[in-house]
């Protein structure tokens, strides 16, 4: 069988042999190997929030995106489950004629002007598949044809994502970071977003962090929450911060994790204190978990709000039921009880203090205090929250060399 070496992807050292067929490809679709994007422009790429056409199939995009990006694929869920069989059995020459004859006709243009309605809304818009080869490339091709012009990115999809995990590498071996810690209710979100140079990894996870941290929305997938993260480092490295800071988290925030490495290096880093007055404290999270909350279920169910919310704050505490002990947990879970009933028939939501101030004393503080026992060497500052934003502000100022 006749064969021939291209070079794809990022290493041009790095070879596949094709089979004859993937010649007449290479022939019929010249620009296979021109107009692409290098790894020197991706960091441009996400930081101009340039839009992507993302042309994999739909099952991929649904498990990792970029958040510019847009799912308009060559080959649906179906057709690509299809040539993926006919290529386990029967090689990728088959495969490659079965994927030409599921696309023609009146697929191929309803297709191709999806794209190009894509196009001219965007046009400064990239092109990629999951490794920047055949798909992107045809796609390309009839673009071309039909006279839009699109380049596509090398490497494609996993190369965007292996230079974003990269980024996260580096940004770990660093040791720029200042971590903000605070007992439950001390408001270390709220100072992180009145910040230009924090990660607010409780944010990009949809999910406020505790075992109460349960939002309205759904939170997103791992390689989602890694990629915005990672945008959001090379963000802050672009502008050159002197510190980047972070809430003080453990490394699951609800069923996402953060990445290790980035995680290794906040437990390592210095921490600013945040001591704030329990009533205080109660207002915050009455603020953030009651009235908030309860809004975001509203807005996202108005007919259900009501029973969501409630879920939500009784299945949390059944959680972390084995920590409390029996007797404490049937105390708080009385009191939300009695706070809910109240909210759902008054419409006052006051007596959700009372739980949570039961669960400061009896839960939160007490394990607080003792996880800050083996931090405490790293304390580099105590204070309020407005002696905190006082001290922190010299050091958003500072520039890095």
């Amino acid at each position: 069988m006749a064969s021939i070496k291209v070079s794809i992807g990022l290493v041009p050292s790095r070879c596949y042999t094709l089979p004859s067929t993937c010649i007449v490809i290479a022939n019929r679709f010249p620009l296979f190997m021109t107009n692409l994007i290098q790894i020197e422009d991706f960091d441009k790429i996400f930081l101009s929030k340039t839009p992507l056409l993302d042309v994999r199939a739909p099952n991929e995009f649904q498990k990792g995106a970029f958040p510019c990006s847009h799912n308009s694929p060559l080959l649906t869920n179906s057709e690509r489950e299809a040539v993926g069989t006919r290529y386990r059995q029967q090689g990728r020459e088959a495969a490659i004629k079965l994927g030409q004859e599921l696309v023609v006709n009146e697929v191929r243009e309803q297709r191709l002007q999806a794209w190009k309605s894509f196009c001219s809304a965007n046009p400064t818009a990239l092109l990629y598949c999951f490794r920047g080869g055949l798909r992107s490339a045809i796609v390309q091709q009839w673009l071309a044809e039909s006279g839009v012009e699109i380049p596509r990115i090398a490497g494609g999809y996993k190369a965007l994502r292996r230079y974003l995990l990269g980024l996260i590498q580096s940004v770990s071996a660093n040791d720029n970071l200042l971590v903000i810690a605070g007992k439950t209710g001390s408001g270390k979100t709220h100072i992180l977003n009145s910040l230009d140079n924090s990660l607010d990894l409780e944010g990009f996870a949809q999910h406020r962090g505790s075992a109460f941290g349960r939002r309205a929305q759904t939170q997103p997938s791992q390689v989602d929450f890694e990629n915005k993260l990672a945008i959001r480092l090379l963000d802050l490295s672009w502008q050159k911060q002197q510190r980047v800071v972070v809430e003080d988290e453990s490394r699951a925030i609800g069923s996402l994790s953060i990445p290790h490495t980035l995680h290794q290096r906040m437990l390592l880093s210095p921490l600013a204190l945040i001591e704030e007055s329990l009533e205080n404290r109660i207002n915050t999270i009455h603020m953030d978990y009651i009235q908030s909350n309860y809004q975001d279920f509203l807005n996202a169910d108005a007919e259900n709000a009501d029973c969501l919310f409630a879920d939500s704050l009784t299945s949390a505490l059944l959680r972390i039921r084995r920590r409390l002990g029996d007797e404490a947990y049937t105390n708080i879970n009385a009191m939300m009880d009695s706070a809910l009933k109240e909210q759902f028939s008054n419409g006052s939501i006051e007596g959700h203090r009372i739980w949570i101030s039961e669960l400061l004393n009896k839960y939160y503080d007490p394990m607080y205090e003792y996880q800050l026992g083996k931090k405490a060497k790293r304390i580099v500052f105590r204070g309020s929250r407005d002696e905190l934003l006082a001290w922190i502000q010299p050091l958003v100022a500072e520039k890095a060399d």
